[in-house]
């Protein structure tokens, strides 16, 4: 990979140590919680105790990823996030990804809720790439990405929205509707429900009835 120095970019290709990792998420999510994190966090490197991953290597870019998510977020969130189903857990997760990563935020904006508003209603690898090239004209830490990198983030986002519910394997997509979306105007983001893919009319209508 020919990436350069991360020095004042908002963007990372962190996002390649994982896709949606929702089973390992909750696998993890008791010894992130727990006051003796640090520790259980190194034993479970070691011993793969809960998360199954066979390759050391693997195992530790997979809770290094999952704990830059878990940090994202109040500790209050994912008291909240147990607490759901698991259709919505897969979705609030989804959140948590956007929250994350700034590249993944951007693909769901400018290209899948494009999409969504347009005719094809699809998401393309292509116009995926189209917004890597975008966003490197002025961002010279992207621009560095080399193209397999590009790719393997462009496929994570591809498998997020996949296993949220948002799209299909041909990149078909539907809106997804949580069981709970007063949650998200609890937790201060309603914006969100926009990123579900519903209408206006609908969010007035979820958080309202």
């Amino acid at each position: 990979m020919r990436n350069q120095k991360n020095t004042n970019s908002p963007y990372s290709a962190a996002v390649t140590g994982g896709g949606f990792l929702f089973q390992e998420t909750e696998a993890l999510l008791p010894l992130l919680m727990s006051a003796d994190s640090e520790a259980l966090l190194a034993d479970e490197k070691l011993n793969n105790r809960v998360l199954h991953i066979n390759s050391e290597k693997s195992r530790s870019r997979t809770i290094a990823e999952i704990r830059r998510r878990f940090r994202q977020m109040p500790i209050s969130f994912w008291n909240d996030w147990q607490q759901l189903s698991e259709h919505d857990r897969r979705i609030a997760l989804l959140l948590v990804l956007l929250k994350t990563y700034r590249i993944i935020f951007d693909f769901h904006v400018k290209v899948t809720m494009k999409a969504w508003r347009g005719i094809s209603r699809q998401v393309r690898r292509d116009d995926l790439v189209a917004l890597f090239n975008e966003i490197g004209s002025q961002d010279a830490f992207v621009d560095s990405w080399s193209d397999a990198t590009k790719e393997k983030i462009a496929s994570a986002y591809l498998t997020m929205i996949r296993y949220a519910g948002m799209a299909d394997a041909q990149g078909n997509l539907s809106p997804i509707l949580p069981e709970e979306p007063r949650f998200y105007a609890t937790i201060g983001e309603p914006w969100f429900l926009e990123a579900c893919l519903l209408d206006p009319y609908e969010i007035n209508t979820l958080l309202n009835s």
